[in-house]
């Protein structure tokens, strides 16, 4: 979904009325300042929105135990994953609430929405997940994430398809939101660029029933089929391709890295499935000894293992957290600052290029075992036994 130009040139002159009535540019004054974090907290596919929105509680409250002179506050702010309701939440922030800075949006197509509204109030934002290739594209001066773009994923699980995998054909689907439409096109180029036969298909987002689509994976017989969308959807689906006979390996992005797509589709069915992301679950330590370290403090606070997200949600406030202690507390300063921070995360070196997108650009492939979905290893090398 795509915010209209209607809601956007009224969220900005609702922003703009609130420049006009004195606003001070975000809470970075006195004790405290208040950071924003926005995402699905309570919809559909909030399992993959709950976990950075944990890691960034998770870092807020380490650098709070230090007794600070300036004090960080977590807001957060529910979308349930509509970018309708989530531009009304910006202006909420920036109005009400004050936020020097915001964590998120999460998703794509509310970063989509919102981003007009964060750039009207000068509000810094750095999203720990949302991944579409145009939101680096649009000229924004105050926007940011933490990981890679689908450009960089696409092409990294394509590669895995066509190498590890050894695909011939590859049957590619999505259900046409921005996110699962980007990342499904960069797919289906690479592989077609690496002489993989592919054929396409779009699903109904609203859809349950996708036997129109089961009926032109089966006779096609495909080596791979790759899922652009949501683990909800993503699991209804791969269980309806399996019910329909369809045997090949299933892929998808970061959008199903959650073991909602498993118990959507059933353990069995989703035996031979792959997933990519440019995010790192890693609580074994497979990839660095940080990721074992702060999986370790995550399960310990919060009795859970990290999932998606968990440690780019710890980055990213790990980035306003050097902000504060350097000082920077009104959202220009913020910004300021961004341009400039080079600091070891979790995942990544935590640096952002001149359009606001992280310098780093691994991706990880996770295999589904049981209802679980252990990190396999980096796409450039991961090999399947």
């Amino acid at each position: 979904m795509r915010v209209t130009g209607a809601v956007a040139l009224s969220a900005a002159l609702a922003i703009s009325a609130a420049a006009c009535g004195g606003d001070d540019g975000g809470s970075g004054s006195g004790d405290s300042v208040t950071i924003g974090f926005m995402g699905d907290l309570t919809g559909e596919n909030s399992g993959i929105v709950i976990p950075p929105k944990q890691g960034a509680q998770m870092a807020i409250d380490e650098y709070n135990a230090t007794n600070p002179k300036v004090k960080i506050t977590l807001k957060p702010y529910d979308t349930q994953g509509k970018p309708e309701q989530a531009t009304g939440l910006a202006q909420q922030a920036i109005k009400n609430d004050k936020i020097a800075g915001l964590i998120g949006p999460a998703f794509s197509g509310e970063s989509q929405s919102v981003g007009p509204v964060l750039e009207e109030g000068k509000i810094p934002s750095i999203s720990p997940s949302a991944t579409n290739v145009t939101l680096a594209e649009k000229g924004w001066k105050y926007w940011h994430r933490g990981l890679a773009d689908d450009s960089v994923q696409g092409a990294g699980v394509a590669e895995f398809i066509a190498g590890a995998l050894k695909a011939k054909k590859a049957f590619v689907i999505h259900d046409n939101q921005d996110y699962s439409k980007g990342l499904a096109d960069v797919v289906t180029q690479t592989l077609k660029g690496k002489g993989v036969n592919v054929q396409n298909d779009i699903v109904d987002t609203k859809g349950t029933d996708y036997s129109s689509t089961v009926n032109k994976v089966k006779p096609f017989a495909p080596d791979a089929v790759f899922f652009g969308g949501y683990y909800a959807q993503g699991g209804r689906l791969l269980k309806q391709l399996r019910e329909g006979g369809v045997t090949a390996k299933f892929l998808s992005g970061d959008g199903s890295l959650d073991g909602g797509l498993i118990k959507g589709a059933g353990a069995s069915n989703a035996k031979d499935t792959f997933i990519s992301c440019p995010c790192l679950i890693d609580p074994t330590g497979k990839a660095n000894a940080a990721s074992k370290k702060f999986a370790d403090a995550y399960k310990a606070k919060f009795n859970a293992d990290p999932a998606i997200y968990s440690a780019e949600g710890y980055d990213v406030a790990q980035v306003f957290v050097a902000a504060v202690k350097a000082g920077k507390t009104s959202t220009e300063d913020i910004n300021e600052f961004l341009k400039t921070v080079d600091i070891p995360g979790v995942t990544k070196q935590m640096k952002f290029g001149e359009n606001g997108e992280v310098t780093a650009t691994d991706v990880y492939i996770y295999q589904a075992e049981g209802d679980k979905l252990p990190l396999l290893g980096n796409s450039k090398d991961a090999t399947v036994g």
